[in-house]
């Protein structure tokens, strides 16, 4: 029997439990699960339509290699074997590229919580891969988000109870908090 593979894709700017609930959710079917990566580099961000904010620069304060980091950590951390899961590129914006990265033969997996994911629903099935939603919910039920880890890191507050302990650790040992600060400095966000 083959092996059941799946994939999942996100930004991650920055990884947070609600987004460790989704990663989990999809590992729980499959053997290996694939983790893309949306926005790999500022060459595959493109303005959204139905979330201009998207695509700013202090909404993707993370490179890959740095996302890439934090989902390895939090992945091991929440007991997911190191050969059960992969991580990639995911170009959403550049979907002929998809299958540069990912494999055409895998189900993937998804969130619709707005216009984006419906967007995103429409380009993956006109891929014509398996897709399987995972959540279907109304905007306001989502959960948390990265940009309200963001924020509340920009003001100050208390944000560690929202990440794994492990992207805690890395964001704040690799001073990505203060980075995150500098870049709603510079555009004009904080006080």
């Amino acid at each position: 029997m083959a092996e059941k593979t799946g994939v999942i894709h996100g930004r991650f700017q920055c990884l947070h439990l609600k987004h460790m609930e989704y990663l989990m959710d999809g590992k729980k079917s499959v053997q290996r699960l694939i983790i893309g990566i949306s926005n790999p580099d500022a060459g595959f961000i493109r303005v959204n339509l139905h979330d201009k904010n998207r695509s700013k620069p202090e909404n993707n304060p993370f490179t890959y290699f740095e996302r890439y980091e934090m989902i390895r950590l939090a992945m091991l951390e929440f007991g997911v074997p190191r050969e059960q899961f992969e991580i990639v590129p995911f170009p959403i914006n550049t979907p002929e590229l998809i299958f540069q990265y990912a494999p055409r033969d895998a189900v993937y997996y998804m969130s619709i919580c707005d216009d984006w994911g419906e967007d995103k629903y429409r380009t993956l099935t006109g891929l014509g891969v398996q897709v399987e939603v995972l959540w279907n919910r109304p905007t306001e039920e989502k959960g948390t988000t990265a940009t309200e880890v963001r924020h509340l890191i920009i003001d100050g507050k208390r944000w560690d109870h929202l990440v794994p302990k492990s992207v805690y650790r890395y964001i704040t040992e690799h001073h990505l908090d203060e980075r995150i600060l500098q870049i709603a400095k510079e555009a004009g966000k904080t006080k």
